[in-house]
């Protein structure tokens, strides 16, 4: 395989489901995604449709929307399935294989996830190291750890250039903000383009996981405060 190239391969079995198996691959310079998605592109991939009220692209430089044209080859995948079905799901990267045991709505959010991180969309830009280093299935208390170490992380690179930068969450809650945006939004399109709901509920879900994420932000990420407790001890 291309040492340039990120390969993420979601294999899904289940009870009278034949084995298939979901290829993203992810170019590891740009972390931008390889789109398999060929024209002519559906209708409801149209950046105009269901276009996000805080979207900064111009529909004549942009015709279609870059998140939902990569999404087209999950709707094959998902468009059929009801989101409560129980499946076994094998996510292999190019260092590790990942095992779980979820439903069609929990394997949909993951992969919508890495999707959108890597998406030429300018709100998930941000997301673009936390796709390089993919936890699948991700549960809340990870996904806020990983989020908020990306965001700091992210400083740290700004200090070191000499940019701007600040240890408050401030500017984290508002890329959160424009994300829940477009959650909604895309919970729009996709109703529009399948006959079942494992895609759009994976979207919610999606959806309550960055609300979690405001929300922790908003109470002082409690929930993981006492993993740092020997971080706040007094130096010796």
């Amino acid at each position: 395989m291309p040492k340039d190239i990120l390969h993420f391969t979601y294999r899904l079995t289940a009870a009278e489901y034949d084995s298939t198996d979901f290829l993203i691959e992810v170019d590891k310079q740009s972390m931008t995604l390889i789109s398999p998605t060929k024209p002519p592109y559906p209708f409801w991939t149209e950046l105009s449709y269901q276009q996000c009220r805080n979207c900064p692209l111009n529909p004549q430089q942009w015709p279609h929307c870059p998140v939902a044209i990569n999404l087209v080859p999950l709707l094959d995948l998902c468009g059929h399935l009801v989101s409560h079905k129980p499946m076994t799901v094998e996510v292999l990267t190019d260092r590790r294989t990942i095992r779980g045991e979820t439903t069609a709505q929990h394997i949909a959010s993951s992969i919508l996830g890495l999707i959108m991180a890597t998406s030429p969309c300018p709100h998930t830009e941000f997301l673009k190291p936390m796709a390089r280093f993919h936890l699948p299935l991700a549960d809340q208390d990870e996904t806020i750890y990983r989020v908020t170490t990306m965001f700091l992380l992210a400083q740290y690179f700004r200090y070191k250039d000499d940019l701007p930068y600040s240890l408050e969450l401030d500017e984290l809650l508002s890329i959160y903000k424009n994300l829940q945006i477009i959650n909604l939004h895309l919970t729009q399109r996709l109703k529009t383009a399948i006959s079942e709901d494992a895609a759009v509920n994976g979207v919610i879900l999606l959806d309550l996981l960055s609300k979690t994420v405001t929300w922790s932000i908003e109470d002082g990420l409690e929930e993981i405060r006492y993993l740092f407790d020997s971080y706040r001890k007094p130096a010796k």
